[in-house]
């Protein structure tokens, strides 16, 4: 059996993944450092399929300024000059920041976390309002915009099946460096002890009540909520 504290390190790991994968993303769009060239003062939006709305609106949606948008924009309408991402181009992705394993079972629930309206498609709204939660959001939007992405089937509780498949994503994508020490049972050690912690009542599901109040109370993973604080 898994010790307590490698097991509760799987779920920090959890939250430190959600926010890594994403700043993957911003450093593929080449994002990550705000330059100083000079910025103009609108959003270039020619030969784009899907336009954004406009700065001032976002702007007042997110907790971005409006200079970090206009960088934010160029970036993606660089890579996706269609204005939006679909699924496949988004496992595309992460299947370069993840050579030796696979990551596309991770990038699909990702994806759909992102991907709020259920459209087949990410557009620039989407991708900053998420961003904007992760690395600039309040503890409580970051743990319920990571509790909707293990929410996998979004009937507003987490269970075994759901945390297992998203575990077993993380394995998947981990790749070489996971596999030569796990055992076949692990995943469901990790499983086990999730519940333990989270399921205050013990019904077999947890809540996102549950979830807030166990992630609160663990140390780790609220230092992990402030590791990319100040990326941008």
């Amino acid at each position: 059996m898994w010790a307590e504290g490698e097991s509760e390190g799987l779920q920090t790991l959890g939250i430190v993944v959600v926010v890594c994968s994403s700043l993957k993303l911003l450093h593929y769009l080449g994002l990550i450092d705000l330059s100083d060239d000079k910025i103009e003062d609108e959003l270039e939006m020619t030969m784009v399929c899907h336009r954004p709305e406009g700065l001032e609106q976002l702007e007042a949606q997110t907790n971005f300024t409006k200079r970090e948008l206009q960088v934010l924009y160029r970036g993606f309408k660089n890579e996706c000059p269609s204005g939006v991402v679909n699924e496949d181009t988004f496992k595309q992705i992460y299947a370069q920041f993840f050579p030796h394993g696979d990551a596309s079972t991770y990038a699909h629930y990702l994806f759909n976390a992102f991907d709020t309206t259920q459209t087949g498609s990410v557009k620039f709204e989407d991708f900053v309002t998420a961003l904007s939660i992760l690395l600039r959001g309040t503890v409580h939007e970051k743990l319920r915009w990571t509790f909707n992405l293990y929410d996998i089937n979004k009937d507003g509780y987490i269970n075994k099946e759901e945390m297992m498949d998203i575990v077993k994503a993380i394995y998947d994508m981990m790749g070489k460096y996971t596999y030569p020490v796990l055992k076949e049972d692990t995943p469901r050690q990790h499983v086990d002890v999730f519940f333990q912690k989270m399921d205050k009542n013990k019904d077999g599901i947890v809540t996102l009540d549950e979830f807030l109040e166990s992630c609160q109370e663990d140390d780790n993973i609220m230092r992990s909520l402030q590791l990319f604080q100040n990326v941008m």
